[in-house]
């Protein structure tokens, strides 16, 4: 009963840290407090980040505004109107799923004025370096934003969950039929 009892102690255990662990994929919101608005400085704001293919970002906006990726020249000239991906929801995600140079601008003369963002993806590996010239026109994915938290459980912490709550189950029986 002695083993028994260390191995329910260990299946709780690997149980509950499978559960805290947090995911590997990031969600950031453009912003952060200030959200997708006019007077904030957006490279101030990805500086010191780190955006990797498989992260998302979050943009919380009123619906005066618009989230539009654009080409790198249409980026740096302020010109809207041949957008890549256009959303005026309110809640826009955009999913980074291409390594590369990912450029938002919206509104006529917001995005002149400083309302834009250019945001670098790595790739995660150094087998395909990140071009700064191409938005990834192909692998984008702009989604209306969830209104809850940032919290996401990727694909491999819920297999290893699945497994541990096995684990946990199979303890338990293996400890009740010995008792039988």
């Amino acid at each position: 009963m002695g083993s028994s009892s260390v191995g329910l102690a260990m299946a709780c255990l690997l149980l509950v840290s499978c559960m805290v662990m947090p995911s590997l994929v990031k969600v950031y919101t453009v912003g952060d407090a200030s959200g997708w608005t006019t007077g904030v400085d957006y490279s101030t704001w990805t500086g010191g980040k780190t955006f990797e293919v498989g992260d998302s970002i979050v943009f919380k906006y009123p619906t005066s505004h618009t989230v539009d990726e654009v080409s790198s020249s249409d980026y740096s000239t302020g010109t809207v109107g041949d957008a890549i991906t256009k959303d005026d929801s309110g809640a826009t995600t955009v999913a980074l799923k291409k390594a590369g140079t990912h450029y938002i601008c919206g509104v006529v003369g917001h995005c002149a004025n400083g309302m834009k963002l250019a945001v670098k993806v790595e790739s995660g590996s150094s087998n395909s370096p990140a071009s700064s010239d191409k938005p990834s026109t192909t692998n984008t994915t702009t989604t209306k934003a969830p209104d809850s938290s940032s919290w996401n459980l990727s694909p491999f912490m819920a297999v290893v969950t699945t497994v541990c709550v096995c684990v946990f189950f199979f303890s338990i029986t293996s400890v009740s039929s010995s008792y039988h």
